[in-house]
């Protein structure tokens, strides 16, 4: 196969995979799983396997195309699986989403993070971008912290010269704080809001 044959081959597993991932999430949205907390139970379920898998691939699917803010299913994950196995599938599934929006915006390049990016927030970071060790070093502390649109700057470093391993690495060693903050933080909310409403 020749290096033409191959990257056509490439784009078309590409293509056909987005075209996956958007009549999935269309599917999921027709469900009401990215609104509806009953809706999402429902479609998890008490299946052991299942339900884990489906909640993974829905965390996967509000990275990669951010349909609902990433905290309400941060906190629904913690909901219905525990605080301890709604970590594990809330971190297993954004990481994976993660990575697959660096190397989307690493393969299609800017145009795609034009789509995916507002406008405000690529013109309040583009200009890191100069400045390859400043970037990461503010990249870092981003996807430490759970306040920052961490989605987009995974999308911004995939046009730096940031190796996929020191993303990757990034990723995997920040994003456990940054969950573990979030998820605490909204259901402490939560649970102070119900305590005003019952007193």
């Amino acid at each position: 196969m020749s290096v033409v044959q191959s990257r056509r081959l490439l784009n078309i597993i590409s293509l056909m995979g987005i075209a996956l991932t958007v009549s999935i999430t269309i599917y999921f949205y027709h469900l009401g799983v990215f609104n509806d907390m009953d809706s999402l139970r429902q479609l998890i379920g008490h299946s052991p396997i299942a339900g884990p898998l489906i909640f993974i691939l829905i965390q996967i699917i509000q990275v990669v195309i951010p349909i609902i803010p990433g905290g309400i299913s941060l906190a629904a994950g913690v909901l219905i699986f525990g605080p301890y196995m709604g970590f594990v599938y809330n971190y297993v599934g954004i990481v994976i989403g993660s990575l697959i929006l660096f190397l989307l915006g690493r393969h299609y390049g800017k145009p795609l993070i034009m789509h995916l990016v507002s406008d405000k927030v690529y013109k309040k970071y583009i200009h890191y971008l100069d400045d390859q060790s400043r970037f990461e070093r503010i990249f870092t502390c981003a996807i430490f912290l759970p306040i920052a649109p961490d989605d987009a700057l995974c999308l911004m470093a995939s046009l730096t010269n940031i190796s996929f391993k020191k993303y990757s690495t990034i990723i995997l060693l920040a994003k456990p704080a940054s969950i573990f903050l979030y998820s605490w933080a909204l259901l402490q909310g939560g649970n102070l809001l119900s305590n005003l409403l019952i007193h």
